[in-house]
């Protein structure tokens, strides 16, 4: 077979793109995946939280080479199918001659399908070996652990990237300003947000460094919002380049880079002003 006849197929649920997702992806010509991760089909009560958007998810494999991302709706009637008849549909969407999966992977009715099936039916498979991180197996469920401890350093090396979310400015109250701390104010729907705790983070956007509240401003009572935003403050640092202004409905991406500590409420604005610039100390270690 020539290696133009050749389409590799990466398949999995890919959630995080972490490590070990990479190794399955780095060489495949195209990639499946699914809309609802399989759990929310399965066993809805185990079902994780997700880290990405599907948006997110898709952009990050292509960034790994799969020029073309198949995705599926996970329903119970394709948990149904057998793994003929699964495999079948797969390739009706797009043509394969061999599969790279992890060690994990089970497609079909009950799971019946894996690598060896698919050997012993005639389709060449590349397993790709666990990616490990302090000598421990690297899985989606441990950075959503790590994350849930707001351990954004841990996930990234997991991850091979920083921990971005993306969202939008607006205008906030004006509060920070008037404590000499203003911030850039950003709304985001990035489902990452939801395992982190709420708290103070050392950030990055547009290289310049700053720290970042994920939360309610509790301290500020009947001013403070009814939903975590993120504001982002900017210390006066000789390295800290100038944030160029933007409109507000341009997307802004930000960094994370460590937790400094939990959002906490605080018995007045002079004990919160004195935090912030304990935080912002922090932000320039």
């Amino acid at each position: 077979m020539r290696e133009a006849d050749v389409s590799v197929l990466a398949i999995g649920f890919f959630d995080g793109v972490h490590l070990g997702h990479q190794a399955i992806l780095r060489g495949a010509s195209a990639a499946l995946t699914f809309r609802n991760h399989p759990l929310s089909v399965l066993a809805p009560d185990r079902a994780p939280p997700l880290m990405m958007s599907l948006e997110e998810r898709v952009s990050a494999m292509r960034e790994c080479g799969a020029r073309d991302v198949i995705v599926l709706d996970f329903t119970q009637e394709l948990a149904d199918l057998t793994p003929d008849a699964f495999l079948a549909k797969v390739r009706l969407l797009h043509p394969f001659s061999a599969v790279r999966c992890g060690a994990d992977w089970r497609f079909g009715r009950g799971g019946e399908g894996n690598a060896q099936w698919l050997r012993s039916h005639g389709t060449p498979v590349e397993v790709a070996p666990y990616a490990e991180w302090q000598g421990e197996r690297i899985s989606s469920s441990r950075i959503r652990a790590a994350l849930s401890r707001g351990e954004v350093g841990d996930a990234a090396a997991m991850t091979g990237r920083p921990l971005r979310v993306s969202g939008r400015r607006f205008r906030g109250k004006g509060l920070g300003g008037s404590l000499g701390f203003p911030t850039v104010n950003i709304e985001s729907d990035a489902p990452v947000l939801k395992l982190l705790p709420r708290g103070v983070y050392a950030v990055e956007m547009s290289g310049r460094r700053g720290i970042a509240n994920y939360g309610v401003a509790p301290t500020l009572g009947d001013g403070a919002w009814s939903e975590p935003v993120l504001e982002v403050h900017f210390p006066v640092m000789p390295e800290n380049p100038e944030i160029p202004e933007s409109p507000e409905e341009l997307p802004v991406t930000l960094s994370f880079l460590s937790f400094i500590r939990p959002e906490r409420r605080f018995p007045s604005l002079a004990a919160l002003k004195s935090q912030i610039e304990a935080d912002c100390a922090s932000c320039r270690q």
